[in-house]
């Protein structure tokens, strides 16, 4: 049976619940690829099956940030999923901050040995700085899906060498958190 994985591509592509920007990119617009990148890779193993929250670069969902976020937990737990994997890139208002982290709503469950290996990934194959796991409780993502869910900070969209891995390297991220999958999973 196939391992069911809910890929929330984090954002709205416009008005309510839009990323956050820099250097010309908008978070919606990454997220969006690499979750579609990261479909194609799930789609392509027989061991999973996925859905995503935006099935195209277009699709709003909710009316609000809390709709919006309530919609993207509802389609996982109504599916129900696995595993609940949001994809996310970070800002921060001082430039020189930059990596990558995951986010968990507790220490040592699955979600959170999940999301080490999701992140050991990442850092190993685009190269960015580990800022390492993060409990997050508060998330309404991690605190509302009925199954293991980490949310992704791929890298910053505020930091000028950051934007470049965001920019030219989305297929490697998406190859980075299915390669963490399988290390997460043994295969």
């Amino acid at each position: 049976m196939a391992i069911k994985i809910f890929i929330d591509q984090g954002h709205n592509p416009k008005n309510v619940n839009a990323g956050a920007e820099g250097f010309g990119l908008r978070e919606q617009d990454i997220t969006y690829n690499v979750g579609m990148y990261l479909a194609d890779l799930l789609r392509e193993d027989q061991k999973f099956e996925v859905k995503l929250s935006r099935n195209t670069p277009t699709e709003i969902l909710g009316v609000s940030n809390s709709t919006s976020l309530a919609e993207r937990v509802k389609m996982a737990n109504d599916w129900p999923a696995n595993y609940f994997l949001s994809i996310h890139t970070n800002a921060n208002t001082n430039p020189a901050i930059n990596g990558t982290e995951v986010y968990v709503y507790q220490e040592y469950t699955q979600s959170y040995f999940l999301g080490e290996h999701i992140l050991t990934s990442i850092v190993s194959l685009v190269e960015t700085k580990n800022n390492g796991l993060r409990v997050r409780p508060s998330l309404y993502v991690l605190k509302n899906t009925n199954m293991p869910a980490v949310l992704i900070e791929l890298a910053y969209i505020t930091n000028e060498q950051d934007v470049e891995k965001l920019r030219n390297d989305q297929f490697q991220f998406s190859q980075g958190i299915y390669e963490g999958l399988l290390s997460y999973f043994g295969f």
